[in-house]
């Protein structure tokens, strides 16, 4: 897992990495975007998380359709952390499932594949997929590594 907010020091830690497969933690959208167009790595891991502002009719997720083009032009995997949620306080966990199922969305309509990281029982992480809005299709391909 690459965790830095400097985009040479990733870009240089993704082509000295021997892991299979690089997981890129994300970080502010800059770089967000940065590191989607750069390619060269598999799964970005957390793109929902940080510091967004909802409004009524808008749901800021960290994803969007324009980031979808570049992760599906360079078979990018958008990552959940199954861990991050649980550990989530009551307020913010239905926050963070809204932008997922967002995401998800996204993914759907643009052919972004998805994995998730650290479940422990397939059927409840399909069905946690499948319950978000993925298709059984996605579904199984995410949970699979």
């Amino acid at each position: 897992m690459i965790n830095t907010n400097n985009i040479e020091k990733a870009k240089r830690m993704i082509k000295e990495s021997d892991e299979n497969p690089i997981i890129i933690i994300a970080q502010d959208d800059a770089f967000n975007r940065k590191m989607l167009e750069y390619g060269k790595f598999d799964i970005i891991l957390g793109i929902e998380k940080g510091n967004r502002k909802n409004s009524l009719r808008h749901i800021d997720s960290g994803f969007n359709h324009v980031l979808a083009r570049a992760a599906e032009k360079n078979g990018i995997a958008l990552g959940i952390d199954i861990d991050e949620i649980k550990k989530l306080q009551k307020k913010e966990m239905p926050q963070m499932l809204e932008k997922i199922r967002q995401n998800i969305k996204i993914c759907r309509k643009s052919g972004v594949k998805m994995k998730l990281i650290n479940f422990k029982d397939k059927k409840d992480a399909f069905a946690l997929l499948e319950t978000l809005g993925a298709s059984s299709k996605q579904a199984k391909e995410a949970i699979s590594f």
